[in-house]
C-alpha cells in the first residue's frame, strides 16, 4: 500500500510509526555492533587459546590448522564491522560482502575437515568443495557485475 492510499487522518500516526521503526532500527545496529565488538574480542583470545594449545601437544599441524580456522571467523566478524560502518555512514550493503564471509565459511570449513574429530566421507568433502565452487563463482561474477564498463 502506498503513502497516497493512506487516508489524510492516518497520517500523524503514520509519522510515529515511522519515526518509532527509524529509533528501532538504530538500536538494533548499535546492538549488533557491540556483539560484533564482543565476538571480535571472544575469537581472538580464542586464536590465542588454539595457539597455546598448538605450541604445547605433540599435534602442531592439528593445532594450527584450528587456530588458522578461529582466525577465519575473526575475518569474517571482521567483514561484517565493515559492512555495518558502511551502513551507518549511510552506504548500502553490499551483496558481495555477505558473499565474502560465505565464502570464507565453506573455505575455513575446508581447511578444519582434516584435523576434525570424526573422518569425513568423500561426499562430505565433495559437497564442501562443491559449496567453496560455487560460491567462489557467484563473488567473481557479483564483482564484474559491480565494475564500470570502460567504453
Amino acid at each position: 500500500m502506498s503513502q497516497e492510499q493512506l487516508p489524510e487522518e492516518f497520517e500523524p500516526l503514520n509519522r510515529i510509526a515511522i519515526k518509532a521503526m527509524l529509533w528501532l532500527n538504530g538500536l538494533a545496529h548499535i546492538i549488533i555492533g557491540m556483539a560484533l565488538a564482543i565476538s571480535v574480542i571472544m575469537f581472538t583470545w580464542l586464536f590465542f587459546i588454539d595457539v597455546k594449545e598448538a605450541a604445547s601437544t605433540n599435534t602442531l599441524v592439528h593445532g594450527f590448522l584450528r587456530a588458522l580456522g578461529t582466525l577465519m571467523l575473526l575475518w569474517s566478524i571482521s567483514a561484517l564491522i565493515s559492512a555495518e560502518i558502511r551502513y551507518l555512514r549511510g552506504h548500502k550493503l553490499l551483496v558481495e560482502t555477505f558473499v565474502e564471509v560465505v565464502l570464507v565459511m565453506f573455505l575455513r570449513k575446508l581447511i578444519v575437515l582434516p584435523v576434525q574429530d570424526a573422518t569425513p566421507t568423500y561426499q562430505e568433502i565433495g559437497i564442501w568443495l562443491a559449496g567453496a565452487f560455487t560460491m567462489s563463482l557467484v563473488y567473481i561474477l557479483i564483482r564484474l557485475a559491480d565494475k564500470p564498463s570502460s567504453k
